[in-house]
């Protein structure tokens, strides 16, 4: 079973060369070198070669690479993807995607067949992200979840309620889809709490992981994320009762009161093969 994490992802500036080195030994899943919103604009041209350098140079491991560009409606976004596309990034994030069309421009763009991730951060691309999943390059869904609020004019809560509609659609799509799906930032950054509540959420409705502003987040969302030992005991029980009554020919598997069916067995064998490949990082 092939499975990678994606518990962390963390955006660094792609302008900012002591971030980018510090990146290089955080115990994060993945880093999104950021092109858009945290590069001022006086610094985007002069960003790109800075990015350019720092891939070049590697040291980033088994941590997925992903550049996201500016807009392709914007002044730099068609400079960013001309400089960067032969960079050796793993995947190329394209802000505010309304359609598949944005997609499919990125695409043509690149046309290299490097995978695309698309920020779902407006009501538009809410709205169209069955098709926007189902495009052939798109592997991967960000929820922006700090542009679609300010776009949506709702409140920022604890519970994230005035968000969980385009929140379980993004997921819906991505799941109807095989993409990965990532949560948006939590940005109190110093509060752990908060933090530690707002990644169990994200974990509970389905999120593959969570966008990180601050590598003081990177712990509580790797542990979130990861399976806890109980789950990994529990899966290995599930699978033995399973098994040991496939074996036999008779009767229900049971563990812990309750039944053990084939959907159970496969949560258990994603769960472990989970825990195998973050043991492996």
């Amino acid at each position: 079973m092939d499975i990678r994490p994606y518990r962390s992802v963390l955006y660094i500036p792609g302008s900012k060369e002591r971030a980018l080195e510090k990146a290089r030994d955080l115990p994060v899943d993945a880093i999104i070198f950021d092109l858009e919103d945290a590069v001022s604009p006086d610094a985007k041209v002069e960003a790109r070669a800075t990015l350019a350098q720092a891939l070049a140079v590697g040291g980033y491991g088994n941590k997925v690479r992903i550049i996201r560009i500016n807009g392709l409606d914007s002044a730099w976004g068609a400079g960013d993807v001309a400089a960067l596309r032969d960079a050796g990034a793993d995947v190329f994030l394209l802000p505010k995607v309304n359609s598949a069309a944005d997609v499919q421009a990125l695409s043509d763009m690149l046309g290299n067949g490097t995978p695309i991730w698309a920020m779902m951060e407006t009501p538009q691309g809410i709205l169209n992200a069955a098709e926007i999943a189902a495009h052939p390059q798109l592997t991967g869904f960000v929820a922006g979840t700090n542009d679609l609020a300010k776009e949506l004019n709702c409140r920022f809560r604890a519970d994230r309620l005035p968000l969980q509609m385009a929140l379980q659609t993004i997921l819906m799509a991505a799941r109807a889809e095989g993409v990965i799906v990532i949560d948006g930032v939590y940005n109190q950054f110093k509060d752990d709490e908060g933090l530690r509540a707002e990644c169990e959420q994200g974990r509970d409705l389905g999120f593959d992981g969570k966008t990180l502003i601050h590598p003081a987040q990177v712990d509580v969302t790797n542990a979130v994320f990861a399976p806890s030992e109980a789950e990994v005991e529990l899966a290995r029980r599930q699978i033995s009762a399973y098994e040991e009554v496939q074996a036999s020919g008779q009767g229900v598997a049971v563990v812990d009161g309750k039944i053990v069916e084939n959907l159970h067995v496969e949560t258990a064998k994603k769960t472990l093969a989970m825990a195998s490949a973050i043991a492996s990082l």
